[in-house]
């Protein structure tokens, strides 16, 4: 059983959570409709283990506290206006910083990566998160090198992705880094992900 863990906070965005939730999930709901063991055990993880108010209004009951947890194969860490009040909380910080120490992959979604910069996590890394954040995050004098224009980047067992959906590409790419490519093509069938916006083009 592969152990994940999405860190959760209050005025976190949604879909930087739901995202990659929804993809890890649903391996496991693929695995089964082919008579196999679900491979992932999912929690969502929050610092006291209480309730969170993300920051458009949905509220989230988490399955553990990060006292609870002691380690992870994947740890996850979403972003959103939350990210910058979690970087000044060094219980969270330092958390994130232990169990990191453990993992296979350390994994951020937007401005996750900060969480992950203030941990000490990404020096010398390449690494993504929300386009209207990288001045903040050089402003803050974190460490890293940003690379615009992507969707994920990973960097050793380090996978951070750009902001808000780009936590479900980052996701699915390490399904087919876990299991295989086609693999993860079928999730992504599952999932009916095919993003064709009605007025793509330049914003």
């Amino acid at each position: 059983m592969i152990e994940i863990g999405i860190l959760i906070f209050d005025d976190i965005e949604e879909l930087d959570f739901v995202g990659p939730w929804e993809v890890w999930n649903m391996v496991n709901t693929v695995s089964r409709y082919r008579g196999d063991e679900a491979p992932f055990r999912v929690r969502l993880i929050s610092p006291d283990g209480g309730q969170i108010r993300a920051v458009k209004g949905m509220r989230v009951l988490a399955d553990a506290a990060m006292v609870d947890v002691e380690s992870l194969d994947v740890i996850c860490v979403p972003g959103g206006q939350g990210a910058r009040a979690v970087i000044e909380q060094s219980d969270i910080v330092d958390w994130v910083k232990s169990i990191a120490g453990g993992a296979t992959w350390i994994t951020s979604v937007c401005t996750g990566a900060f969480v992950l910069a203030k941990a000490g996590l990404t020096k010398d890394k390449r690494l993504a998160t929300y386009w209207g954040a990288f001045d903040e995050f050089e402003t803050l004098g974190l460490p890293g090198t940003l690379v615009p224009n992507v969707r994920y980047v990973r960097d050793g067992n380090v996978l951070t992705s750009a902001g808000v959906s780009a936590g479900i590409d980052m996701a699915l790419w390490l399904v087919g880094e876990l299991f295989s490519p086609q693999f993860s093509r079928d999730v992504q069938r599952a999932m009916q992900y095919d993003p064709a916006p009605p007025y793509a083009g330049d914003v």
